[in-house]
């Protein structure tokens, strides 16, 4: 079977994941001193953002070129999810920028859509992201970034502004679980009641 364009970014986004953990838990290892803890934060930044612009880029290309395919319908989501919820769980370890709760919900979001998903799959109906998951999937993006490139400066109005576009997203994720549950609420109670 060949692998379009469009997949094999996302294959190429999965393949980032270990990657951008390992650069970044190595920014955690205190004795290796600041500046080698800086550098390592700052490559797992650039290795989070390519892996980040990978997600906009597989997505145009499929719909442009009429590459959408079973796997990129599956696999596509699924990249997105591995990848922020790796880095919000490792800045969160790491000095709890973040506050634990905000993980918690952000993890139940995405078992829900999950699970709505699987059992819409079930019946051959396929959930598209909604826009308001685009929107959360791209507020986070840009919050851990800022949360990346920040943990080693001391600026005040940075420090905020990071904390509101971490805050934007989280209500944006709870919009969207609120908007897949009402889109999609026929096909759970159908789930519901077997």
């Amino acid at each position: 079977m060949k692998i379009n364009i469009a997949n094999k970014l996302t294959i190429f986004r999965i393949l980032l994941i270990p990657l951008f953990i390992l650069f970044f838990m190595m920014s955690k290892k205190y004795q290796i001193g600041m500046d080698n803890r800086i550098f390592f934060r700052n490559i797992s930044g650039v290795i989070f953002i390519i892996a980040s612009l990978t997600d906009t880029l597989d997505g145009f290309i499929a719909r442009k070129y009429n590459m959408i395919t079973n796997f990129g319908k599956l696999m596509d989501p699924l990249a997105d999810k591995m990848l922020v919820l790796s880095a919000i769980i490792l800045i969160c370890s790491y000095d709890l920028s973040i506050n634990s709760i905000w993980v918690v919900i952000i993890v139940l979001r995405e078992i829900i859509i999950s699970s709505i998903r699987l059992v819409a799959m079930e019946r051959g109906v396929l959930i598209y992201a909604s826009k308001y998951g685009k929107y959360k999937t791209a507020f986070q993006m840009i919050a851990i970034t800022l949360f990346i490139f920040n943990f080693h400066l001391i600026d005040t109005h940075f420090y905020y502004f990071t904390y509101t576009i971490f805050y934007i997203s989280e209500f944006l994720v709870i919009i969207s679980l609120f908007d897949y549950i009402i889109k999609n609420k026929k096909v759970i109670l159908e789930g519901i009641n077997e």
